[in-house]
Parts: C-alpha cells; sequence; structure tokens
C-alpha cells in the first residue's frame, strides 16, 4: 500500500518519503475516536494515554489541519495494545486510502518510516490483542505542509471507471473457478496461508482482521445472528493461523448465515471500505482507468495493504521504482507492466499463491489487447479454464 504528486478522491501520490524539516505534525490538533479520550494521544506526552475496553476494533483519527506530506507515524503503546491495526489517509476525512498495516504487532513503539503519502487526516483501526482493550501513549505523524495540495492529473472525460460487478466476476474466475461470485457469500475454508480460514467473496481472513470486522458489523445489523457466538474466538485468534474456538461448527454457521441479506450486505461494506474504494481511488491517483483499478483491487484483495515487499503498498512501490504512473508523466501500459510484473513476483514469495494465471492470462491479455477501459466483451483463462463476459 518521488516526482509529481497528485491529489484525486482524498489519495496521494509521489510524495517525498523525506524532508529535511519533517517534524511532528500531529500535536495538539483536533483529534476524534470511537470511544476514549482521543485529545490524550496527540498531547506530546506518553504518559498520558488514549484508552478503550473491550475487544472490539476501535479507531482513531487526527486532523493535521492542512495537506501535510506523511513520511513517518509512531505509534507508543501501552499494555494493552493492537496485534493487527491498518494507518489510512484522507483529504477530506470522508475517502481513505491505506497507508501501512500490520498482523504482527507486539506492543512496543512502532516508528514506521519510509512512507509516502499526503493527506489532512490520518486514522488509525486497531484490533485489541486482548479483553483490555487498547492503550496508546501517543500517536505522532511526520511530515511538512504543503502549500497547497497539489492539482489533479486531468483524465479523459470519455474514461471509464471499474464496475463492481466486473470487478467480482474476474476476481471470482481465480478465486473460486466461476463468474457467480454472489454464490461465493458462502464459502469458507482454510487454504493453509497461515491467514487461517478465508471466506466469502474476496476471502476475508480470521487472521487478518477482516473476517472478524464482517462479523462485528453483521451483528451491529443483525444482533443474536448464528455467528456471533464467535465474536470471542474470532478475536483471539485474530493475527494467528489457529482456528480455537471455531472449527467445524464456525463453517457450518458461516455458510448458513450467507442466505441472510444483513450477512451479505456485512460482506459488501466490507469488500468496499477496505479493499474497493481504497484501491480505486488510490487508482485513480496514480492515473489509471479501468485495467489499472481492477489490477489494484485484485492484488489489495490477495496481498493485502501494507509497505513490505508482500503487500499492495510495496508492490506499488516496486513498479513505481521501474516505471512513472500516468500522474507522473509515464505511459500507462508501460507502468501497469511493471506493476504486474512486482505482482508476479510477490505471488512467486507464497506457496499457495505461486500459480500466476490470474495475471499472465487474465490481466495481461487485456493489457496486450490495449483494453485499457476494460471494455466488454472479455475473455480471459484462469489455471486453463477459459471465462467470458459479453455483457
Amino acid at each position: 500500500m518521488a516526482g509529481i504528486a497528485a491529489v484525486v478522491a482524498g489519495v496521494a501520490v509521489g510524495a517525498p518519503s523525506a524532508y529535511a524539516a519533517d517534524t511532528v505534525v500531529s500535536k495538539g490538533r483536533a483529534v476524534a475516536a470511537s470511544a476514549g479520550s482521543a485529545a490524550r494521544a496527540v498531547d506530546g506526552k506518553t504518559s498520558t494515554r488514549w484508552t478503550t475496553s473491550g475487544r472490539g476494533t476501535q479507531w482513531l483519527r487526527v486532523d493535521l489541519g492542512a495537506m501535510s506530506a506523511v513520511s513517518r507515524v509512531r505509534l507508543s503503546w501501552g499494555s494493552a495494545f493492537a496485534r493487527v491495526y491498518r494507518l489510512e489517509t484522507s483529504a477530506d476525512g470522508n475517502t481513505w486510502a491505506p497507508l501501512y498495516a500490520t498482523s504482527t504487532g507486539d506492543g512496543r513503539t512502532d516508528d514506521i518510516a519510509g512512507l509516502q503519502g499526503s493527506a489532512r487526516f490520518v486514522r488509525l483501526t486497531a484490533t485489541p490483542r486482548g479483553a483490555k482493550g487498547l492503550a496508546l501513549g501517543e500517536l505522532e505523524v511526520f511530515g511538512h505542509r504543503t502549500e497547497s495540495a497539489p492539482v489533479p492529473v486531468p483524465v479523459p472525460a470519455t474514461r471509464a471507471d471499474l464496475g463492481t460487478d466486473i470487478a467480482m466476476q474476474i476476481v471470482s474466475s481465480a478465486e473460486n473457478s466461476s463468474l457467480d461470485w454472489r454464490a461465493q457469500y458462502q464459502y469458507i475454508e482454510d487454504i493453509g496461508d497461515g491467514r487461517g480460514y478465508t471466506g466469502g467473496i474476496v476471502g476475508f481472513c480470521s487472521g487478518t482482521g477482516d473476517m472478524l470486522e464482517v462479523v462485528e458489523a453483521y451483528t451491529a445489523a443483525a444482533p443474536g445472528n448464528v455467528l456471533a457466538k464467535y465474536l470471542p474466538a474470532l478475536r483471539s485468534v485474530n493475527g494467528t493461523a489457529s482456528h480455537a474456538g471455531l472449527g467445524a461448527a464456525f463453517v457450518a454457521d458461516w455458510k448458513s448465515a450467507a442466505t441472510d441479506p444483513a450477512f451479505r450486505k456485512a460482506q459488501d461494506d466490507e469488500r468496499d471500505r477496505v479493499y474497493f474504494n481504497p484501491a480505486i481511488a488510490q487508482a485513480k491517483a496514480d492515473g489509471l482507468r479501468a485495467l489499472g483499478q481492477f489490477a489494484y483491487f485484485d492484488a489489495l484483495v490477495m496481498h493485502g495493504p501494507g509497505n513490505d515487499a508482500s503487500s499492495f503498498g510495496g508492490i506499488r512501490k516496486a513498479a513505481l521504482a521501474k516505471a512513472k504512473s500516468p500522474a507522473q508523466g509515464g505511459d500507462e501500459t508501460a507502468y501497469l507492466n511493471a506493476f504486474l510484473d512486482a505482482r508476479v513476483a510477490a505471488m512467486r514469495t507464497e506457496e499457495a499463491h505461486s500459480d500466476t494465471s490470474r495475471v499472465d492470462t487474465a490481466q495481461r491479455v487485456f493489457l496486450a489487447a490495449g483494453n485499457l477501459d476494460l471494455r466488454v466483451p472479455l475473455s480471459w483463462k484462469v489455471y486453463g479454464d477459459p471465462y467470458t463476459i459479453t455483457a
């Protein structure tokens, strides 16, 4: 998850990762949170803490007061910390883009450097490791004020944006060997990738927090549903590959819940919030049309947000090291080839994802045909099986 920066839908790219005058730009700024005394997280004192209770996922949002280049974030955790958390940025407080994510937090001071972004708002979303909730001494955002928001790069009025249905059909061909993505609300299994159970329309995982968030949202909408009783277990196994407290009963109840419209909506909303909307926003900021938007979405679904080499941010960073994005004045086809090259390299580091046909015989087919707008009809293959979308 250098050159001319572009801001579109609250996402900035190409901002410098280091700057001589980078300082803490979050201290004393307006802040809000899902619970607790949020101001304690930005008062400049680690002895005072933003605290929450219970196991539920919480958020903390700081308004930097003006558009700022963000190069580093430091989190000073107390004894009650998050193993799984993510950082996001926004220009308007409504549309968010991924900045950093981890599922291996250890409760110490996390000093996250080398970030590239520009935003007015920074949000932390965290899932407590245990029942005591969260204790965060300080959220420090380092960077520098930018005099004005970078000017968006104009795009052709006729450009096509990625539609959810087409995106989901192509993803489903790779994930489920079927274009019927709506049949996958009930899907769940352990695919042996170290992320516990994988389930639902984009492969929410019990080990990475998004499966927990789906069930939390479902329970908020439909208290007493068949999955609500597994919330303690899902919180306990978050960040691990464990099935403790879940097992065959959980699998059966997940499949049963798939007939409930409220459960389907919870999956749709999580897909859009964590994967689809951030992918589209970042792709637009990079000046990409529908094919590039899909390439980002598919990568974010499989690899997750984050900046390590095998996560979306690391893949994008590797691509930008090889080619300029259209927003930086580069050629769109050349940049997408660089992105797909980086994607394939990341896939080959994980045995469960080592088959790269979802890139080689799908996305590259569209790219070679010059179909940057993903106009139908679309024909491709995944794992040797042919697929076509005609309308």
